[in-house]
Formats: C-alpha cells, sequence, structure tokens
C-alpha cells in the first residue's frame, strides 16, 4: 500500500513543483506589490463566487449533484450576490476580508480561551488555564482595539506572501527530492 502511494506520488512530482513555483511567485507578487496584488486576488474571488452561484443554479436543472436544489439555490443566489457585492465594491471588500478575519481570530480566541480554562478547572493544570487565560485577552484585545483591525489589515498582504514564499519554497524542495528518488529507483 505505501509503495503504491509512493509511486503515484513520484509519477505527479512535477505536479508539487508547479505548484511550489506558483506559490513562491504569488508570495513575491504580495511582498512585492502588496496593494495591486490584494485588489487582483479580490477581483479574482469576486468573479470566483459569481461564477460558482451561476453553476450551482445550473445544477438545480441538470440534476448533476447529490444536494438538495434547495440548497443548490440558496448556494447559488449568496455565490451570484456576494460575486456582485465584491465586483462592484472591491475596495470595501479589500478591507472587510481583514476585518472579518479579526472578529473571526477573536471569537476562537475566546472560545479556545473558554475551553483551556474549563480543561485547567478538570484537571489538565495550570498550563492550561494560563493559555486560557491569554487567549481570553488576545480575544478582547483584539476587539477592544479598532485600529489593529487596520494595521492588521495592512499587514496581512506581506504576512500571507512571506508564508507563499516559505511554502512554495518548501514544496520546491519536496518536489526535487520526489524527484532525485525516482532517479535513484530507476538507475537501480
Amino acid at each position: 500500500m505505501a509503495e503504491e502511494t509512493t509511486g503515484k506520488l513520484c509519477d505527479i512530482w512535477w505536479l508539487v513543483l508547479l505548484r511550489g513555483i506558483v506559490l513562491s511567485l504569488f508570495g513575491l507578487l504580495l511582498v512585492a506589490a502588496p496593494g495591486a496584488t490584494l485588489s487582483s486576488l479580490v477581483l479574482f474571488i469576486g468573479i470566483y463566487w459569481f461564477i460558482h452561484g451561476i453553476f450551482s443554479l445550473i445544477s438545480i436543472f441538470t440534476g448533476r449533484s447529490s444536494l438538495h436544489w434547495g440548497w443548490l439555490l440558496l448556494d447559488g443566489i449568496i455565490g451570484i450576490l456576494a460575486g456582485v457585492f465584491v465586483l462592484n465594491h472591491p475596495l470595501f471588500t479589500a478591507f472587510l476580508i481583514p476585518t472579518t478575519l479579526v472578529i473571526i481570530l477573536a471569537v476562537f480566541g475566546f472560545v479556545m480561551g473558554f475551553i483551556n480554562l474549563l480543561q485547567g478547572i478538570k484537571g489538565d493544570g495550570a498550563g492550561a488555564v494560563i493559555f486560557g487565560v491569554i487567549n481570553v485577552f488576545f480575544a478582547i484585545f483584539l476587539l477592544s482595539h479598532p485600529a489593529m483591525v487596520a494595521m492588521f489589515a495592512s499587514f496581512l498582504p506581506i504576512t500571507i506572501g512571506i508564508l507563499g514564499i516559505i511554502g512554495g519554497v518548501w514544496l520546491i524542495i519536496k518536489a526535487l527530492g520526489i524527484r532525485g528518488s525516482v532517479s535513484e529507483s530507476a538507475s537501480t
């Protein structure tokens, strides 16, 4: 079983390489021109959601989905409306996405904090309580400092770009390692 999976992975090493190159290039674009790249990304998301919504509505009539037609209708309407909104208000959407992300992080901070506190109370020790308190304070900080949202929004493209470069380089190294193992297997 492991050999079969390794064999399939070795056959597609170039896909891993291609993915690494694309991710690295996207990361470089985000670091070099964060504003232009982010606005292009927002435009792409708007077009994608709009087209996805249309295809969901088409799926109702073609019967090519296992979902109930009501879910497809809801998905289609939301996709089309979200796509139209993003395409009509790209600057607002570029601000809205990071703001929403900060709110989601704050909610997760509260949830994780309370779970850690409960774990600490139930016997997982002081470490869980400390992590719980840190998470709750982090969530309160995010929600109580609106300027943090603006600062986070300005650093988000660069942060994602750096992570993209790191991830892309890692994928390139992984692909070359897979290709090297294929070459060694073929020569023996």
